[in-house]
């Protein structure tokens, strides 16, 4: 299952969001996601809100995932799809 995380940023922890995040090697991004896989990511650094899209097979994964930084972040998760999948839905609707 692929899903769309939206986050903003509290204010009073802009800095410390950066901080944590810029530290972050690609091992450390790995650990965190777990058995999340990271399609993509976009951040609005003047705003401080971003979008992903993530893939996993678990709702658990991706909720461990985002607990890591729901004291600093408001977050939604939406559930989605590509292209190729909304059509073959939208195909099998007749």
């Amino acid at each position: 299952m692929k899903f769309m995380v939206t986050w903003r940023v509290h204010d009073e922890h802009r800095h410390d969001a950066l901080k944590a995040f810029s530290g972050m090697t690609d091992e450390d991004q790995q650990a965190a996601l777990g058995d999340v896989r990271l399609i993509g990511r976009w951040h609005d650094m003047v705003g401080f809100t971003g979008v992903a899209i993530v893939e996993s097979n678990s709702v658990e994964a991706v909720t461990n995932w985002l607990l890591n930084w729901n004291s600093i972040i408001d977050i939604d998760v939406t559930p989605c799809m590509n292209d190729e999948e909304a059509r073959a839905l939208g195909r099998s609707r007749g």
